[in-house]
């Protein structure tokens, strides 16, 4: 089973590069004389909002960046950030969308021209599918080039790159002079935090990086622009008052929008005596064991779930934070005349034009009034935690006896099971495009010890990359996560498909040491694919992988890793010693081929298409 090598070369290696990378430059400080150029600026800017990092490729083009970025470390400069060099642009950005999302900050990345920049546009287009605030930044070549056929040439007479990010951010600019650059930075910041957040783009020819700040420049306080009142619809919450009692059954389904408000909101449900759902999005908000949890709705999702919504005594649906997409949604049950739905994103509000109420405001002050008014209105006591029973679930798995087959090669759900069981309670879980997300929606249930009680909780355990759902997105995602919270396991669950695509992230991992465990479902194969050619009874094609020994592609990259076929090799590994390592270990798990993942609403979804 173990597969753990000599890393010790291959450690050393990473280490003299780190050095060499942060070594100082013989580049002169910025001084009266020498005034700041637009990259330290930048970092400034960066430096004000407390980024921890920047994620990125160098390049030529984008050199003044990371020039700065050198020397300002190298001189002590306060808090700027330090550079994550990925192994390729798209990781870069899935590694900025998890430290964003782990955060709350912004998730900042940088690519130089040409196929620099055009090889960041997968990962944004996935950010900007589920809204996640980041900064991208690329370089064009010298404005004095433009439409001379320079090297890597992404001007718009050459490879319009600018025009190519148009339709996958918020905000989309080339900045052509010097005095431009500090409005439309303040600019971009803003609009990645509006509502609906997402990424925003710079793209900045290389003189301009190098220029000097203009003496009569534009200053703003970034952090005062970006403190965004908790703006309210104070007339739709008092309706809101009126529908939501104690005497009615009412159902809450929460999304991934809810993640701030969480703690709030399981306090409101327990006064109310409300059901809980989440989507697939809204997964791993809601301890799996609370009593009052009945299933996830949607793609992956339980039995249980739906029986809820069929419920004939059913008087409102409240959905929260959730853009009930395809993803989310089971058209007939949701989008009635029982909803209310409650989001800060009036562009979710488009998919519930049929609600009784849409109330729009900061999810966390519309449930904290809620919250304060049921109390005094109904005089009801304050709720306590339950007991939470680790063994006691109170939905419906599709297949329960799945847990207890030992069977090997060990079936996915049984993986599931005993990484829930094995890892430490704080564990958080990333899973991937594709069987590995669907697995791990139905079955993956993290013993999450929140209830309602605390108020103040926040976020989830898991996260999964629906809407766009880019392949590896978790393997960089993993990475931006364990950045921002190094002390705590990530789990990342991936298939073979998108280890493959993106495997070469970990070693990001290996270089920063970082305690991140991926577990591949190793099938030879794309598996949702070959299953869903199956369960569609289409041709069966193009879906065969070759044969991976994905640890010891591992333990050439410096990681440790085991080779897992049944739950007795996952209970032999030194997890202690896992969670606890200086650096990443992969589980090549060789998982039963013929076990067909939870998605015939996926399958039935095509189908009608």
């Amino acid at each position: 089973m173990d597969n753990d090598s000599d890393d010790s070369e291959a450690i050393d290696s990473f280490e003299l590069n780190e050095q060499l990378s942060n070594a100082c430059l013989p580049i002169t400080i910025p001084t009266a004389e020498a005034p700041l150029d637009l990259a330290d600026l930048l970092l400034q800017y960066l430096a004000s909002l407390d980024i921890d990092f920047v994620f990125g490729i160098p390049g030529g083009a984008i050199e003044p960046l990371y020039n700065a970025l050198a020397r300002n470390r190298c001189h002590g400069t306060s808090h700027i950030p330090k550079a994550i060099i990925a192994r390729h642009e798209t990781g870069a950005v899935f590694m900025a969308d998890g430290y964003a999302c782990r955060t709350g900050k912004l998730g900042v990345c940088c690519a130089t021209t040409g196929p620099g920049s055009t090889n960041l546009i997968t990962g944004v287009a996935s950010a900007y599918a589920n809204k996640i605030p980041m900064l991208i930044i690329t370089a064009q070549t010298p404005l004095t080039s433009f439409g001379k056929g320079a090297f890597q040439e992404s001007s718009c007479t050459g490879i319009n790159t600018v025009a190519m990010f148009e339709h996958c951010t918020r905000y989309n600019t080339l900045i052509s002079h010097p005095e431009q650059f500090e409005r439309k930075l303040a600019a971009a910041l803003m609009t990645a935090f509006a509502s609906p957040s997402g990424p925003v783009h710079l793209s900045i020819p290389l003189d301009i990086f190098r220029s000097p700040t203009p003496l009569n420049r534009e200053r703003f306080d970034i952090r005062t622009l970006l403190n965004k009142p908790s703006l309210m619809d104070n007339v739709a919450l008092d309706e809101l008052m009126l529908e939501l009692t104690p005497d009615k059954n009412i159902v809450f389904v929460i999304g991934e929008g809810a993640s701030e408000a969480i703690g709030s909101i399981l306090a409101t449900a327990h006064l109310l005596g409300a059901t809980l759902l989440t989507t697939p999005h809204g997964k791993g908000l809601i301890s799996a064991y609370h009593p009052k949890f009945k299933g996830i709705i949607g793609f992956a999702g339980h039995q249980s779930a739906v029986d809820c919504l069929h419920d004939q005594s059913l008087d409102t649906i409240v959905c929260i934070g959730t853009v009930l997409s395809e993803w989310a949604c089971t058209r007939e049950l949701l989008l009635n005349s029982k909803v209310i739905h409650i989001d800060e994103q009036e562009a979710n509000f488009i998919h519930t034009t049929m609600a009784k109420i849409h109330v729009r405001g900061r999810i966390l002050t519309v449930f904290d009034r809620l919250y304060k008014a049921l109390v005094q209105q109904y005089e009801l006591p304050l709720p306590s935690s339950y007991v939470l029973d680790p063994t006691q679930r109170f939905f419906t798995l599709d297949d329960e006896a799945a847990f207890l087959d030992c069977k090997k090669p060990i079936t996915p759900p049984r993986l599931m099971h005993d990484l829930t069981e094995l890892f430490p309670p704080d564990t958080r879980y990333l899973a991937d495009t594709g069987a590995s997300f669907a697995w791990a929606i139905h079955y993956l249930h993290p013993f999450d010890r929140r209830m309602q009680g605390d108020r103040d909780a926040r976020g989830g355990l898991f996260r999964a990359c629906l809407e766009f759902a880019s392949m590896g997105w978790a393997i960089g995602c993993a990475v931006g996560v364990a950045l921002a919270e190094p002390n705590q396991p990530v789990v990342c669950i991936t298939g073979d498909g998108s280890m493959l695509m993106s495997g070469q992230e970990l070693t990001v991992a290996v270089q920063h040491k970082l305690p991140i465990i991926f577990v591949i479902l190793n099938d030879s194969s794309l598996g949702m694919v070959k299953q869903g050619q199956k369960l569609n009874h289409a041709g069966a094609i193009g879906t065969a992988l070759p044969y991976v020994d994905f640890a010891a592609f591992a333990a050439s990259m410096g990681a440790a890793s085991y080779r897992i076929e049944s739950t007795e090799d996952m209970h032999l590994l030194p997890i202690r010693q896992i969670c606890q390592s200086q650096g990443p270990t992969l589980l090549d798990v060789y998982i039963d081929i013929d076990a067909v993942a939870p998605i015939s609403a996926r399958i039935k979804q095509l189908s009608n298409g």
